[in-house]
């Protein structure tokens, strides 16, 4: 019998690994029907769908390996990591999805949820105020224009996968739609500075260094205490508190 393996749960979602087949479970209908659809966009290898029932979407497993995880090592050579930079860069200019993404917030509406967050940190004692104060300021550069591409939207380094030094698959795309592509290198590269130039090198084009950075300060501080509050930690070492610390 094929072992039941949980990926990821909590209170919003949860994923299970049976044999070879992802099982995702969201109480958002809507948001397994918008990542079907905009698998079937993307021009990048994606997971096959198997089947889908209401709340429930099954996809097969990807061949290859993830190049690691948030907090744990880093594993593939440079090429391997260029490649998937490669990926983005094939990702970022194919035709608009029709919606936006988690990538694709405003300016306006981005800085007031950070804003709001920042106090809801320092008040409640989760980080302190002059890390928290800090990284807001990094934060800044993330607020400017920028053209709208195909974004994944959580292209965490577990969402993409590599055999040798070929990217197999992406998954997890129930966050894609229209957004700022920097956050797909940031989200990609978080925690895992050392492979930045890889990346960046794979990608092929001009990348402002900053604004990566202030992504990865960003992205930190909006999910510091979501993760505390579902079950998660981010602060073991090498996760979201530790890429704030090192901005200091």
């Amino acid at each position: 019998m094929d072992e039941v393996k949980v990926v990821v749960a909590h209170s919003e979602r949860a994923t299970l690994r049976v044999g070879d087949m992802f099982v995702k479970v969201d109480a958002d209908q809507a948001r397994l029907d918008a990542e079907v659809e905009v698998m079937a966009l993307a021009p990048v290898p994606t997971p096959e769908v198997l089947w889908r029932k209401p709340h429930v979407l099954a996809i097969a497993a990807l061949p290859g390996a993830t190049l690691g995880s948030l907090g744990g090592p880093s594993t593939g050579s440079p090429t391997a990591w260029s490649a998937a930079g490669a990926a983005m860069r094939k990702l970022h200019e194919a035709p608009l999805p029709p919606r936006p993404g988690q990538a694709g917030r405003s300016v306006t509406a981005l800085a007031t949820e950070l804003d709001d967050e920042c106090e809801r940190l320092v008040t409640s004692g989760i980080l302190p105020a002059d890390l928290v104060t800090r990284n807001r300021q990094v934060a800044e550069a993330a607020f400017r224009p920028w053209t709208p591409a195909f974004t994944h939207g959580d292209l965490q380094i577990a969402h993409v996968f590599v055999d040798g030094d070929e990217v197999t698959g992406i998954i997890d795309w129930s966050e894609a739609g229209q957004g700022d592509p920097l956050y797909d290198l940031a989200t990609f590269t978080l925690g895992h500075e050392e492979h930045l130039a890889d990346v960046v090198a794979g990608y092929g084009t001009a990348v402002d260094l900053d604004v990566i950075r202030a992504w990865w300060s960003l992205r930190s501080l909006l999910i510091v205490r979501w993760l505390s509050e579902h079950g998660f930690d981010p602060f073991a070492p090498g996760c979201e508190v530790d890429v704030l610390r090192s901005r200091m």
